[in-house]
């Protein structure tokens, strides 16, 4: 039999069971975050034995698991909510005494159930009966296929019955029943794998106003501004969220905020059942016992055990902007009379900005005053500013920026409000002016914005380096540190060409281990100062930034000579009672570098005594063997004694610079053990 006739006959199964009236819970708020998440909130009536679903996306249950909130403003207890499972299809059937697969036929389905009661309507009779057995008989050439189920009924007699015959047939086991409910209602649930169903019953005795809050996955909302400056007062700042709805549904009428700041948001996975292996638990007395295996013995074991081994802005400044520089062309081209009266100056837009803003704990929230409607899958454009706020029209330059500044603007937030990061489109002169971005302003603070070349100011820097100076000097354990500072200059030359004053911020990079002389910055960022400067009209001026670098050096004094020593010794930043310690110790150097000489020259000495030895003694041998030269043999027998005589000399001599030598180290050392200042 088909699956559509199984279900045909299915259906009296289900006749008796209560249905469930889906109450109605609208989307009443929204509020949209920076971080990737919004917050809902629905609210509507959930009369006695209603229940209310909430339908999500399958991908979306971690996070509604994680943050629901469910009010019940009448001030009654809400005792829970059911939600549809995450098993798969296979697991969350596995558990039913029965399985329905693919086309199953009746009788298969009652063979399952076998010992199940049964009524099955026959024409104009009823019968009751226990299952036996279901099967299919005929299917030949003979006979047709007929469907066939054997019941066992009340008076014990055993028929068979054409399931064919059959207009109804309901289980008799009310348990069995729901089951079989269940297990069709599952399946049918499965056919919607891109829902999950959030169940909030309603058990109260009366009807009660219910409110559903939670956090989805959204789109960010975005910001984007429009500054227009005009000839006189402050400028205008314009603030337009846009809004993207990806949920899946409608927000008619729904109150919208948007929210500005970085709240921290993770997922934690709590929709998907988890399972955990548990370990088999036995008494020792229920388990058999294995026979042991002894080793052969060796030789006796050693008592001891052997122990286990154990900026990018350059980049972007470099790069001529066509558009900007056509623009500048444009503005500073004179115009006509009649182009002049043609030109549309560029006013604020007509909007009705109406936000209602609040900080909300380290967040700002703009809530939007007029409901708003957004369909599904469309976005919408939203004002939630519109006020005159503090700025100024300034250049600035970053070496990095290449050889002319920027056309930038001081911003101030006066608005009372948090003003979220975003593009900001610039116009000035009643024309567009360029482009900037600008990071989230909180209320007072201040921010530069850049949007565009300024070709009529040329920008040149030049380097200079003077001689370390020694700043300080100290002495420790033999160690000479000093401390020396040596000074460097930038001068920025700037060629203002345009016939109007101006002022210039110059953003001079900090370099690490390097500090101001006789500046002041108008203030400080991470890693540069910023300072002003007043240009004067068609002239040059000139602005030096003058730094130091203070660095330490040691050396230890046993390997300075002398000389160097000195050089110390006269430097002006020492004490008087330091500088007479550093002369002790730069006169018992010199006793030692004195010492040193004589010793050397000695050994000098002694080397070359050695070798006068050496060549009479060889003379001598060569006369001995010529007759008649015993005279001669005899004078270098006397050259030989007194060059003896000189060499033992030399060596006591040399002995007593090798003792001297000892002395004067040891005296050295102890005198820079005792020195400290």
């Amino acid at each position: 039999m088909s699956a559509k006739a199984l279900s045909r006959r299915f259906v009296p199964f289900l006749c008796g069971a209560a249905v469930v009236t889906a109450a109605d819970l609208p989307v009443r708020e929204v509020t949209l975050y920076k971080h990737g998440v919004a917050h809902f909130q629905r609210a509507g009536e959930l009369k006695p034995g209603d229940t209310i679903r909430l339908d999500f996306k399958p991908g979306d249950m971690n996070d509604v698991l994680k943050s629901l909130t469910i009010t019940d403003r009448s001030g009654g207890k809400v005792n829970g909510v059911r939600y549809d499972s995450s098993d798969p299809l296979e697991k969350r059937l596995e558990e039913y005494p029965f399985q329905i697969a693919g086309q199953i036929s009746l009788a298969t389905f009652l063979d399952s159930v076998k010992g199940a009661e049964i009524e099955m309507k026959l024409a104009a009779q009823t019968v009751t009966g226990t299952v036996l057995s279901g099967r299919i008989v005929g299917g030949n050439d003979k006979e047709p296929a007929k469907e066939v189920v054997v019941l066992m009924l009340d008076s014990g007699e055993l028929r068979t019955f054409d399931l064919g015959a059959a207009s109804a047939i309901r289980l008799g086991d009310p348990k069995l029943q729901s089951q079989l409910k269940n297990y069709l209602g599952t399946l049918n649930q499965s056919r919607s794998r891109d829902r999950r169903s959030v169940y909030i019953d309603g058990t109260a005795a009366v009807a009660r106003e219910v409110v559903a809050g939670y956090m989805t996955p959204a789109a960010v909302w975005k910001s984007s501004y429009r500054l227009i400056f005009n000839p006189q007062g402050e400028p205008v700042l314009e603030g337009w969220a846009i809004v993207d709805n990806t949920s899946g549904e409608d927000w008619n009428g729904v109150k919208l905020a948007v929210i500005s700041g970085k709240p921290v948001s993770f997922i934690s996975r709590l929709y998907e059942p988890r399972y955990v292996s548990r370990p088999v638990g036995e008494l020792a007395e229920n388990q058999a016992a294995a026979p042991l295996v002894y080793q052969g013995g060796f030789a006796e074991a050693d008592s001891k055990v052997a122990a286990a081994p154990p900026p990018a802005v350059a980049a972007l400044g470099r790069m001529a902007s066509k558009d900007a520089l056509a623009e500048r062309e444009l503005r500073d081209r004179p115009m006509n009379g009649r182009q002049m009266n043609e030109m549309v100056a560029v006013a604020p837009s007509s909007i009705a900005a109406a936000a209602d803003t609040r900080q909300a704990g380290e967040l700002f929230e703009y809530s939007f005053a007029t409901p708003v409607t957004v369909k599904q899958g469309e976005s919408a454009m939203i004002p939630f500013l519109q006020q005159k706020i503090g700025g100024r029209k300034l250049l600035v330059y970053q070496e990095g920026y290449g050889l002319n500044p920027r056309d930038a603007a001081e911003l101030t937030n006066s608005s009372g409000k948090t003003l979220d990061g975003g593009p900001i489109t610039v116009y000035d002169a009643g024309t567009y002016a360029g482009e900037a971005l600008v990071e989230t302003l909180p209320m007072g603070d201040k921010r530069l914005i850049s949007y565009g070349v300024d070709l009529g100011t040329r920008v040149t820097t030049a380097f200079d380096s003077a001689q370390a100076i020694v700043r300080e000097i100290h002495f420790r354990r033999g160690i000479l540190t000093t401390k020396s500072a040596v000074a460097e200059t930038k001068t920025y030359t700037i060629k203002n060409a345009d016939a109007k004053a101006k002022t210039l911020i110059i953003e001079h990079l900090q370099r690490p281990g390097y500090k101001l002389i006789d500046l002041k910055p108008l203030e400080t960022t991470a890693d540069a100062y910023r300072f002003e400067v007043k240009l004067t009209a068609s002239a040059t001026d000139k602005f030096a930034v003058r730094e130091e670098r203070v660095f330490d050096q040691s050396t230890a004094v046993s390997s300075m000579t002398p000389d160097v020593l000195a050089s110390y010794v006269q430097n002006k930043t020492l004490t008087d009672a330091a500088r007479r310690q550093l002369e002790q110790i730069a006169a018992k150097k010199r006793e030692v570098a004195a010492n040193n000489g004589a010793l050397q020259q000695a050994d000098k000495d002694i080397d070359v005594l050695t070798q006068d030895q050496g060549r009479i003694r060889n003379n001598m041998e060569s006369l001995n063997r010529v007759n008649g030269q015993q005279q001669q043999v005899q004078q270098y027998a006397n050259q030989l004694a007194t060059t003896e005589t000189r060499l033992a000399a030399q060596r006591d001599r040399q002995a007593e610079l090798r003792r001297m030598k000892n002395v004067l180290e040891s005296e050295l050392n102890n005198l820079m053990e005792r020195i400290e200042f």
